[in-house]
């Protein structure tokens, strides 16, 4: 099962990379060299895409300014973002207000297809790479991190270009009333961690308070509107920053390709997420229930998904593992197609895709352009099988890897958070 359903991890400040004597370290690249080769996963960049790129970062201000009368200017809006404390590049910012008969909500995303288009090496390159991978320790990225952590990164009291889903909600119901895709201009205030989100819902005199808890009422109150709708949910116990940036951005991926589908009747990259057959789900609920100190609410049981959610807001700790392992076993791979035939079973979503992440998904790459152009690639369902093969690839390299961490004695959890680093004079690891 992919991650559409779950959320990120904690927000852990990073302690310093995890040491790891010389010869290790030595072990450890010529693994990934041997899963680079083995799943095809292309690591350098070539030159001509380097030298692209570094052009593109040039002139940086200028070329937004040359850009203000073409676009929506949010300079004055107030603008966040939120990620992990050790993120290296921020791809999505929100605002909000509240109005007398509604919410408007701004997801503003990198313009990343206005530096990466069709007719650029970076698109070819970003295209065959399909995603970022992020093997513990060590990211393989989509797009030249030169460009993705500057002119496509929302730095605080910058002005950057965005992509902005603006979706004016309806009070009651939370349904959309108007959806607007537009270009803008933005200027992100500040760059919280999940941490320091925490800490601004917590603090009154804090900036940006007000801001957050408004926010994360609308965004709980959709967390809880979709467990009832039959959304899977598993991760029931994660922070109120995370559910703030991940209903957003599930708001905002929902909103994009409902435009899409519905007003303008286009293909896109869309996201299908098959259901497992009925037997399936039934070996994952008894599994479940003959688990100690889990039992299924007896009213759940018509919906596996409300059965899993209602069963993991009350099982003990040491069995959430378990539980969801339970589940990902009889769930199919998600996959893109360029239809939204069949849905998107575990978000319990008719119609979903991708766009809040074109730094590290082709996907939502090909989205922006279709949005922006109205115009589909001739080869969109190479395209999406190519994106699919690719993700699947990179899943697979991230878990033989960690495989390999755990049998020369290395917490991969450990080196995903903090990296590593290689010591000559090391002579144990240490933690």
């Amino acid at each position: 099962m992919s991650n559409d359903a779950t959320t990120a991890s904690a927000d852990l400040e990073p302690e310093g990379p995890v040491r790891v004597p010389a010869d290790l370290a030595r072990q450890l690249e010529n693994k990934r060299e041997d899963l680079f080769e083995k799943f095809e996963i292309r690591d350098a960049f070539p030159a001509e895409v380097m030298a692209e790129a570094e052009e593109r970062v040039e002139d940086v201000q200028a070329e937004i300014e040359a850009e203000v009368d073409d676009r929506e200017d949010l300079r004055d809006l107030t603008t966040w973002t939120t990620d992990p404390a050790d993120a290296q590049d921020f791809d999505d910012a929100i605002s909000i207000e509240e109005r007398d008969d509604e919410y408007v909500l701004w997801v503003h995303i990198a313009d990343v297809s206005h530096y990466v288009h069709p007719e650029t090496e970076m698109w070819e390159e970003a295209i065959e790479r399909g995603n970022t991978v992020y093997l513990p320790g060590y990211t393989v990225h989509m797009l030249p991190p030169v460009l993705a952590e500057t002119v496509c990164s929302l730095v605080p009291n910058e002005d950057r270009l965005a992509h902005t889903v603006e979706m004016h909600l309806d009070k009651e119901t939370l349904g959309y009333e108007t959806i607007d895709i537009y270009k803008s201009v933005i200027e992100s205030d500040e760059r919280l961690t999940y941490k320091q989100a925490e800490e601004r819902l917590d603090d009154p005199e804090a900036p940006l308070h007000e801001e957050c808890n408004l926010v994360f009422d609308v965004a709980d109150r959709m967390h809880e509107q979709r467990k009832e709708e039959g959304s899977l949910v598993l991760n029931p116990r994660r922070d109120r920053a995370h559910t703030i940036i991940e209903e957003c951005m599930l708001k905002a991926n929902k909103a994009v390709t409902h435009e899409l589908m519905w007003d303008r009747g286009v293909e896109a990259v869309y996201r299908v997420h098959p259901q497992p057959s009925p037997d399936e789900w039934d070996d994952a609920l008894r599994e479940i229930q003959e688990l100690d100190g889990v039992s299924i609410p007896g009213d759940s049981w018509d919906d596996p998904r409300k059965a899993v959610n209602a069963t993991l807001e009350e099982a003990p700790g040491r069995q959430l593992g378990k539980i969801q392992w339970a589940v990902m076993k009889v769930m199919p791979r998600a996959k893109y197609m360029n239809d939204p035939f069949g849905g998107h079973h575990a978000l319990n979503f008719e119609i979903y895709g991708h766009f809040t992440s074109p730094i590290r998904r082709m996907s939502d790459l090909v989205n922006h352009w279709i949005v922006y152009q109205n115009d589909v690639p001739e080869n969109l369902i190479e395209l999406c099988d190519h994106a699919s093969d690719r993700q699947k690839a990179g899943e697979n390299a991230e878990r033989e890897y960690e495989d390999f961490l755990e049998e020369v004695g290395l917490d991969a959890d450990a080196v995903k958070n903090r990296g590593l680093e290689a010591d000559d004079d090391l002579e144990e690891i240490q933690y």
